[in-house]
C-alpha cells in the first residue's frame, strides 16, 4: 500500500523553539518512546530534526549526542531516530537520516569539526536483518563491528573532517566533550 501523506522535515538543530520542544515531549510521552521527565529535558537540547505530516502531526524525531566512544577513540554524533507506531511503515527513516547527515555535516563545517562523524547503533532488529550489507550506499553508513549490547554499529564520516589528535582528545576527555546546543526553552521560560 502506497503511503499517501505529505511529510515536511523541520530542521531544529541549534534553534528549537519551546512550543516545539513541548510538542516532541507529548508525542514522546503518547507514543511510549520511554523518554520522560530529566532525560526528556536533556534530549531536547539534542534534537536535529523532526517530522511532520500534513496535519502537522509529529511522525518522527532525530536527536543527537557527541560521544566518544572507546573503540573509536574520536567525537561522534550518537544518532538516534524516533518514528511513532502508526508511521513505521511509511519509510520516513531514511529520509530523516539523510536529512540529520547534510545539517550536521554543515555545522561541522563551520564550526572546525567538533564530532567527525555520525555514529548510529542498530537497535531495530527488522533493520538488523534486512540491512546486512556492509555498506550502505544510499546513506553511506559503513558496519564497524559490535556494540557491547551486542548490535551493529555504523558509521559515516563527514567530508573533509580530520581526526583529532591526542593533545585534542585529552582537552575533549579532560572537559567533557561539549554539547555545542544551547538548551531548549522550557514551558517556564515562554
Amino acid at each position: 500500500m502506497a503511503d499517501e501523506h505529505a511529510y515536511r522535515t523541520i530542521t531544529d538543530w541549534q534553534h528549537l523553539d519551546a512550543q516545539t520542544g513541548e510538542a516532541i515531549r507529548a508525542f514522546w510521552l503518547r507514543e511510549q518512546a520511554n523518554v520522560q521527565g530529566a532525560e526528556a529535558t536533556r534530549r531536547l537540547s539534542q534534537v536535529v530534526a523532526h517530522v511532520v505530516d500534513e496535519n502537522d502531526q509529529i511522525v518522527a524525531v532525530a536527536t543527537v549526542a557527541p560521544k566518544i566512544l572507546p573503540r573509536l577513540g574520536q567525537p561522534m554524533y550518537y544518532y538516534r531516530c524516533f518514528v511513532g507506531k502508526a508511521w513505521r511503515s511509511s519509510k520516513r527513516v531514511r529520509p530523516l537520516l539523510r536529512h540529520t547527515q547534510k545539517v550536521l555535516e554543515a555545522f561541522a563545517r563551520e564550526h572546525d569539526y567538533p564530532c567527525i562523524g555520525i555514529l548510529l547503533e542498530l537497535e531495530n532488529e527488522g533493520f538488523a536483518d534486512t540491512l546486512r550489507w556492509a555498506h550502505w550506499p544510499g546513506v553511506g553508513f559503513s558496519y564497524i563491528g559490535v556494540s557491547p549490547r551486542g548490535l551493529d554499529l555504523r558509521v559515516w564520516y563527514f567530508r573533509g573532517a580530520r581526526l583529532k589528535t591526542p593533545a585534542q582528545l585529552a582537552r575533549l576527555r579532560n572537559g567533557g566533550i561539549a554539547d555545542h546546543r544551547r538548551p531548549a526553552a522550557s514551558a517556564a521560560q515562554r
